[in-house]
């Protein structure tokens, strides 16, 4: 079975063409499909194309099995795939709108010691579809006429650039004037240092807002948090940066996640600090989400403020992120590990 949110309008028409419609019906197919809906709702189109359509198609690409909110208003999905497998999502509002941290994989490889997305390893990878469900899902949950997501960002369960082409292609579907039309500037991507794909993502004339998983001022302790570490030393992935923003000229962003007595000494913040001089960079300082089976602690708010306080008296541009959906288990995975415990 294909998903139709796999494919743009042009590759649609191409795709619906042995089927001997009218060219405007692959049209009228790609509106219901980005506004989340399935076939029997999609009332101009022919019930017998419809119901060959259902022998060999996926209209939707998840449901929604849970939702949870926080007092913040932070919202938490956990979506259902069409093979069963579970992701999550987490809608997060501001002044400015609202921003959906989406999921590009079925769990994550990359075994960073503080993430609950890494604890299962990874199942699969995402399509292309199956991330854009996840904004298409939100928006007609918030309101069927009215786009509720006008931010993204790769965040989510997964390393964005270990499922790169599905990521790429996606991009070019979420950013379609045909489509839902985000514009790249507000669209992020996280990565954990996959050095080679930074390149390559510097290369597609994509302005999108790279976000570095840096977590650590040492190769030594990045090693110790982050596996990934030991293939991409920290001075090769602060190499792949800087060319990001010489190639692109989108200011990079690191994110550096405070862990009580491991990374939030003055002694990181002025390594810190040294890494990034010269740069066109702001770090996003992130207290700890805490997760029950990881011995990592948060640091205090009090160290956080005091930490970022170094850091930009050292010259670097840095701030403390709000914390958010905290009383849900925001954090990446934590919902998912969650249900398929309850499960067992």
């Amino acid at each position: 079975m294909k998903l139709l949110l796999d494919y743009d309008l042009n590759t649609l028409e191409n795709e619906l063409e042995p089927f001997s419609q009218p060219k405007y019906a692959a049209k009228q197919i790609f509106g219901w499909i980005n506004k989340g809906r399935d076939f029997d709702e999609m009332t101009n189109v022919s019930k017998e194309f419809r119901e060959r359509l259902k022998q060999d198609y996926y209209a939707v690409g998840l449901t929604v099995e849970k939702k949870l909110t926080g007092k913040d208003g932070t919202v938490k999905y956990l979506f259902r795939l069409n093979d069963g497998n579970c992701i999550e999502s987490v809608l997060m509002s501001y002044k400015y709108g609202r921003t959906l941290c989406v999921s590009t994989q079925v769990g994550c490889r990359m075994g960073c010691t503080f993430c609950a997305s890494a604890l299962g390893g990874l199942v699969r990878d995402l399509t292309a579809g199956e991330i854009l469900s996840q904004i298409v899902a939100v928006n007609r949950d918030f309101d069927d006429e009215k786009r509720a997501v006008t931010n993204v960002v790769l965040m989510g369960s997964g390393e964005p650039l270990d499922n790169y082409d599905n990521v790429i292609a996606f991009l070019r579907l979420v950013n379609s004037p045909n489509g839902l039309n985000i514009s790249y500037r507000n669209i992020s991507l996280s990565t954990s240092g996959i050095v080679p794909n930074m390149y390559k993502l510097a290369e597609e004339n994509m302005p999108i807002n790279l976000t570095v998983s840096l977590h650590a001022s040492t190769q030594q302790k990045r090693e110790q948090l982050m596996p990934v570490a030991r293939k991409y030393d920290i001075n090769e992935v602060m190499a792949a940066a800087k060319n990001y923003f010489d190639k692109t000229g989108r200011r990079v962003i690191f994110e550096y996640t405070l862990i009580d007595g491991v990374n939030d000494g003055f002694d990181d913040a002025e390594r810190l600090s040294k890494l990034v001089k010269g740069m066109s960079a702001h770090i996003n300082l992130i207290r700890l989400n805490p997760v029950k089976e990881s011995e990592h602690k948060p640091a205090s708010s009090k160290n956080a403020y005091a930490f970022a306080e170094k850091l930009n008296a050292l010259g670097a541009s840095a701030t403390v992120r709000r914390q958010m959906g905290v009383d849900i288990e925001g954090a990446c995975g934590q919902l998912r590990r969650k249900y398929l415990a309850e499960k067992d």
